[in-house]
This record gives C-alpha cells, structure tokens and sequence, in this order.
C-alpha cells in the first residue's frame, strides 16, 4: 500500500472526528462561551495530536512491510536469474550431446554401408539376395513346425466336429421320436357270421364283383371270419374298407346299394383327408398352407414305403430336420417345408410318368414356393449338387428316419428278383463283362471290356442300358447307370 495514501486517510479520519467532537461538545458543554471554546480548543488539538500519532504508526508500518516485499522480490529475481543459467546450461549440453549423437550416427551408418560392402564382396549376393536367403532359410526352418501344429490343429477340429456332429445327430433324433413305429399293413375287416360271406359275394358273385370295380381292391374271402382287402394304394383301401363295414351294419348289399354306400364313403373321406393334412401340418408348426396341400399332405396317412407310413415317415423327418438346422444355424423354415413337402410326389406315383421327386417339384412349383424349398425337395435324392446346407439337412434327416433298423421293409425274394433283373438288362449288351447293382438297386455298376467298348462308346451304352432298364422293369425311383472302362497292362520281370 502507498504510505502517502495511508496519511491522507489517517488526516481525514482526525479532521472528521474533529469535528464530530466540537459539535459534540457545543452541544453537552458549560453554558459559559469561554469555558466552552477553550474545552473545544483543547480537544481538537488532543485529537489531532492522536490522528498524527496513528498516521505517523501506520506509515512506518506500510514502510516496514514494502521494504519486506523489495526484499522477497530482489531474492526471487535472483533465484529466477540462476534457474535460467541452469536452464540455459542444460541446453548448450542437449544440444551438445544431440551433435554428439548425430556425429556417431553418421560413423556407424558409415561404418554398416562399409561392412554392407564388404559382406557383399565376401559372399557373392547383394543385400536383398541376402535377405531372400535368410527368410527361405526361417521360412525352412519353420515348415516342418508349422506343418505339425496345422496337422494338430485339423485333428483337434476333426474330432470336435466328430464328437458335435454326434451329439446334433442324437439329439435331433430325440426330438423325431414319435409315438408311432412303422407298421405292416394288412386291411382286414372281421365278418359278424358265417352268413354275412355269402351276402357279400352274393349271387353269381355280383356283389363282390360290383364291389372291387366300385372301390378298385380285391377282396380275399378264404380266410375264416375276416374279409381281406388288397391293394397298392392304401386309400383305396381304408375306402373298401369303411365301405364294407357300413354295407354289413346296413344289411342291404347289392350292387347298386354299394355304389351309393361307396360313393358317400369317398366324398366323406376328402373332409377326412383334409383333416389329416391339416394335423400334420400343425404337428410340425406349418400353417396357413394351400387347401391343395393340405389335402395331399393328408393322403400320407394310406401311403406307405417299403412298409413305412408315409404321414408317420414326414412328421419324424422334419422333427429331425428342424432340430439339426436349430443346432447348426441353418434357416429352419426352409428345412420344415423341404422335409415337410420331400415324399409329396409319391401321392401322385405311379399314375404319373416320372420319379416321385420329379412329379412332387412340378407340383409345388405352382404355388409360388421358396425357390430354396423347392431346391431341397429336388435334391434329397442326390438326384442333383446341393445347392445349401438346407438340402443337406433334408437329405441327413431322411436318410435317419428312413433307415434306421424296423423302419423299412422290403420282401427278400422281390428285392432278390429286381436286383437280379436289372444286372440281367445290363449284362445283355455287347462288350459288357459284369454288371453289379448297389444301393439297394438304385444304381448299376457297368464293367465293359476295353478291347470292345471304346472311350467314346461310353455315353451311349450307359442311354442304351438306361432306356431298356426303365421300358422292361418296374422300379420305385430311379436308377442311375455308371459305365465303367479301364485299361491295364501287364508285365513280368524275370
């Protein structure tokens, strides 16, 4: 603080005190003028002695406390003044040591491009020749290590995959259990008496007959008790036999009797078809589909496979395609429509030219189906490349329902006999040495003689094998023909 300031203030302060006191006094004095201007007189001058005493304190106080403040001052300036010769000091020896630095930096890159020469002048190879030596020589060094870890590696893969792909498979079979096992399938319906035979065949034999023309099975009457029924087409059979059993509670058979009790037992069974479809269609999560489909669908439940209820077969499927495709990621409603829709040709086999696969991708081409789905259907058969894993899975799923053991049946002297048929037709071309059917006859291994059947033979007599194979045998499927010509010579050393 300015010292004079401070006595400027200290001045004003007794000149106002000063005066507040006179007035003080004129007012609380003596009455007498002169007692009262000397009392006045005395004051002002105690007081004005007492304020120069109080400036006079605080001045020496202020000077005091400036002299204090120069001080710190003129010592931080001389504090600041030797950090900065340090500092400055610490530069000259950075900068010193930095064109130290750069000095031996030059020698020794001058020093490497020398020795570089000189290497390079030993050994023949310039430095990037050399470098290519010492990677291929790393690079050597490495491989048979890198080889042993890739080949742990895929064999650690391999058997994870093994032990997962086991695990997907179990437990999609789980889930396709149903509670239901494949069956034999004979339709019989029991006679109420002895009598009910003859009324059933009646005269001339009338009634039976108008009976296989209307339902379109035989009808086997040499069983004792029970009337049996037979036909390729389950359907038909479940008509015959609705149809039988309500011509017996009737009483009435005649012909024209059973034509009407026929007629009404078939268009009641489309609302029993459609029902079915629609059961299998819910059992698998699938709805909102075509009435058409529907009702094809329901048709699984007459149909049968070497002795496997189709309905049973694509329920258990696509319960074991979905919970592979959840397993593996795949897109599961492809999967449920491709399992759901792959056996939908057989429905329309035999009456129809072409394999059941052939016949079921025509059909569902007309409702605009995903062209994913349509692909899984055309392929489940290998019949060609798969297109997706959705494919695979249909294929996996159907290969598990219709194989495993009981599920399938198929008469040993028939299979003996198509098998046997089919290597005859093969056999019977010229220059054909062996046939072997495999597959379960779905496929013929054609062994010709070279010195016969040139390489550019081969195309045409697998067409001609193929042709004659479907024109004189009656086959489920499809056969595939593979001509197979090979060459060898021999010679002995001695």
């Amino acid at each position: 603080m300015d010292p004079t300031l401070i006595v400027i203030g200290a001045l004003v302060v007794g000149a106002v005190l000063g005066l507040a006191y006179q007035n003080f006094v004129k007012n609380k004095s003596p009455q007498k003028s002169s007692d009262r201007k000397d009392f006045t007189d005395t004051k002002s001058r105690e007081l004005i002695i007492e304020a120069k005493d109080e400036a006079y304190k605080i001045k020496r106080e202020a000077d005091e406390e400036s002299r204090k403040t120069r001080e710190e001052v003129i010592k931080l300036e001389a504090r600041l003044s030797s950090k900065e010769e340090s500092i400055n000091s610490k530069l000259t020896d950075i900068e010193d040591k930095e064109k130290s630095l750069k000095k031996n930096s030059d020698e020794v890159e001058k020093i490497k491009t020398e020795l570089g020469a000189k290497l390079e002048k030993v050994a023949g190879v310039t430095r990037e020749e050399a470098k290519k030596l010492i990677i291929d020589a790393t690079e050597s060094h490495l491989k048979d290590e890198v080889a042993r870890r890739i080949r742990e590696a895929e064999d650690q893969i391999k058997k994870e995959s093994s032990d997962k792909a086991k695990h997907i498979l179990v437990d999609a079979m789980q889930h396709g259990a149903t509670d239901h096992v494949a069956e034999y399938t004979t339709t019989t319906v029991k006679l109420s008496d002895d009598d009910m035979k003859g009324r059933i065949i009646g005269k001339e034999g009338r009634n039976i007959k108008a009976f296989e023309i209307e339902t379109g099975v035989d009808v086997d009457l040499d069983d004792p008790g029970i009337v049996r029924l037979s036909s390729f087409d389950g359907e038909r059979r479940e008509v015959a036999k609705v149809s039988l059993e309500k011509l017996m509670a009737d009483g009435r058979i005649q012909p024209s009797r059973i034509e009407e009790i026929v007629a009404r037992v078939r268009k009641e069974f489309e609302k029993i078809r459609l029902e079915e479809g629609e059961k299998l269609a819910n059992e698998v999560g699938a709805p909102n589909l075509p009435i058409e489909i529907l009702e094809t669908l329901g048709r699984f439940k007459w149909r049968y496979s070497y002795g496997q209820n189709l309905w049973l077969h694509t329920l258990e499927e696509t319960k074991i395609g979905m919970a592979i495709a959840r397993d593996v990621g795949a897109d599961v409603s492809i999967v449920l429509l491709g399992c759901l829709f792959h056996d939908i040709g057989k429905v329309f086999t035999p009456e129809q030219e072409g394999t059941h696969v052939q016949v079921g991708v025509d059909f569902l081409k007309k409702f605009k189906f995903d062209q994913k789905v349509i692909a899984a259907v055309e392929e489940h058969h290998e019949d060609k490349p798969f297109s997706g894993v959705e494919s695979i899975i249909v294929w996996i799923a159907d290969a598990i329902s219709g194989s495993r053991p009981g599920a399938r049946h198929e008469s040993i002297d028939e299979y003996i006999k198509r098998v046997t048929e089919i290597e005859n037709v093969a056999s019977s071309f010229r220059g054909v040495e062996k046939s072997f059917a495999i597959a379960a006859g779905r496929e013929v291994r054609v062994i010709v003689i070279p010195e016969q059947v040139s390489d550019a033979d081969l195309t045409k007599l697998a067409h001609d094998v193929s042709d004659k194979i479907h024109d004189s045998i009656t086959y489920p499927g499809q056969i595939r023909v593979i001509v197979v010509r090979e060459t060898r010579a021999e010679s002995v050393a001695r």
